[in-house]
């Protein structure tokens, strides 16, 4: 259809990006539009697609995230055209996008869902791996079994699977806050889960219904290593299933936790021989605070002062939105977390082109309990609405904003628990006008409720409390719960006679 140089090929919609968001935007697309060519651009040689999804309440939902050759894609959807090459340049004022593979395409409407790449603590170092994909899974993996000490860095859902999963290996985890998975619990969460990390032995793991499908392994020694800077697909909620996360050690979990610091410098060997400082032992007891004899590869010292030697660093702190192709030339707004800001249709600041997903920063006035992260279920809800919204502008048509964005609503798997995060679950921007309600069973359940002016704003769910479609629809309605006081959480009161 295209040459090089054979001049450019034209599609009224066109998406980049072959993760979640674009994906399903580019399903969304060819579904609404059964004779149209839909191109979908992507720098992978696999797409993710969303498989078994289930609607488990009006605003939650679970499904599995799949890896499948694009052809696949093609298969279900004839008129989607994937292209496997990156992105080169975006000249928005001409409707026109250029690939590293030398083709043009012209679009009427464009959806960039290019995703983020890891925020790695330093660059180019050859001891620090960062982790936010199914590619660097597999590096951190060949990495593993060799180790005896590593050094994990962040505080997010990664990093709290990954320091659950490593066996045989001490990890020191260096958090910058007070606890745990701040980014998914508050400290009582924390100190619930943490008996988890040190039980000797794991429970088996709940089998996992996902397929892995890998870039063709037989392929593998003519494929280039995959650079840092190559975008990888974001992990999904199992991404450890099927990696034997094992070091050389016999023990089963030895984890230290470094609260309320984070890396001041990483010193390789040589370097550290020449500081003549010391290094710690992986502490035992409270006490300990013996230099280390040993002789490390890499060494991270902390803004605590402490220095620790280890085989290597993984550097699990977060995202940053990927948006480096498409700047140069093009005015968009962006947001203070790198994202191109989109309006409440998707809309990023430039005309006719929408972002969705991890890629994009979310600039309109959001519903009181609900949030941007960057997520699974938040890049497929956009993704989908985005192209609802680019469907309704090619049709002259109106929109309301989706309902999956009245309500922050995640349910997730963290150390063999089910998880569910609703609304407000931290307080989210709530300041101090809060009250917390908690419920604990001891290695059973944890329920925390967050209360405002005797409205629920948000709760945070662990176990099977069977209580999230109750709580999705007290923080909905916004009732004044303020009646029922303490016993909103009593254990003896069915909570769901009263609101039905």
């Amino acid at each position: 259809m295209s040459g090089a140089g054979g001049g450019a090929a034209r599609g009224r919609f066109a998406v980049v990006g072959g993760g979640i968001a674009g994906v399903t935007c580019a399903e969304k697309l060819a579904e609404e539009f059964p004779s149209e060519d839909i191109f979908l651009i992507t720098a992978s040689p696999v797409i993710k697609a969303v498989t078994n999804f289930k609607q488990v309440s009006k605003t939650l939902e679970e499904f599995d995230v799949e890896e499948q050759p694009s052809s696949l894609l093609e298969k279900r959807y004839p008129n989607i055209r994937v292209t496997q090459s990156g992105v080169k340049q975006l000249k928005s004022d001409e409707h026109k996008i250029y690939t590293e593979d030398g083709k043009e395409y012209i679009y009427e409407k464009l959806c960039l869902c290019a995703g983020a790449k890891p925020k790695l603590i330093v660059e180019g170092n050859p001891y620090v791996l960062g982790i936010r994909d199914t590619d660097s899974a597999q590096a951190f993996q060949k990495n593993l079994a060799q180790a005896e000490r590593i050094v994990v860095v962040g505080n997010g859902g990664i990093a709290l699977e990954l320091v659950y999963e490593i066996q045989g290996c001490e990890v020191i985890w260096a958090i910058k806050d007070k606890a745990i998975g701040n980014t998914f619990f508050d400290a009582g969460a924390a100190e619930f889960l943490i008996p988890k990390l040190t039980a000797e032995s794991q429970e088996t793991p709940i089998e996992c219904k996902r397929t892995k499908y890998t870039v063709e392994g037989s392929k593998e020694k003519g494929r280039p290593t995959a650079a840092s800077d190559k975008l990888g697909s974001a992990l999904g909620p199992d991404w450890h299933e099927g990696l034997h996360l094992k070091g050389t050690k016999e023990f089963s979990h030895k984890v230290h936790i470094e609260i309320l610091c984070e890396v001041k410098k990483i010193h390789l060997q040589q370097e550290f021989i020449q500081l003549q400082q010391t290094s710690l032992t992986f502490p035992q007891g409270e006490k300990n605070v013996e230099s280390d004899e040993v002789l490390w590869p890499v060494y991270v010292e902390l803004t605590n002062g402490k220095i620790y030697g280890c085989n290597f660093i993984v550097s699990a702190t977060g995202v940053v939105p990927n948006v480096e192709p498409f700047l140069d030339g093009n005015n968009f707004a962006v947001g203070e977390d790198g994202g191109l800001k989109v309006d409440k249709h998707m809309h990023t600041s430039l005309p006719d082109v929408y972002a969705a997903g991890d890629i994009c920063t979310a600039a309109w006035e959001p519903s009181p309990v609900w949030h941007q992260m960057r997520l699974w279920t938040q890049a497929r809800q956009m993704g989908w609405y985005a192209a609802k919204c680019m469907a309704a502008d090619a049709l002259g048509e109106s929109i309301d904003m989706d309902f999956s964005f009245e309500l922050f609503a995640h349910i997730t798997k963290f150390f063999n628990y089910k998880v569910v995060v609703l609304g407000k679950y931290n307080a989210q921007g709530l300041g101090s006008d809060h009250e917390l309600m908690l419920r604990c069973t001891k290695g059973h359940e944890y329920v925390k409720v967050v209360m405002q002016n005797g409205r629920m704003m948000g709760a945070v769910l662990i176990g099977e409390t069977d209580l999230e479609e109750t709580f999705e629809n007290l923080i909905l309605n916004q009732m004044d719960l303020s009646a029922y006081g303490e016993d909103l959480l009593n254990p003896d009161i069915d909570i769901e006679d009263y609101f039905d």
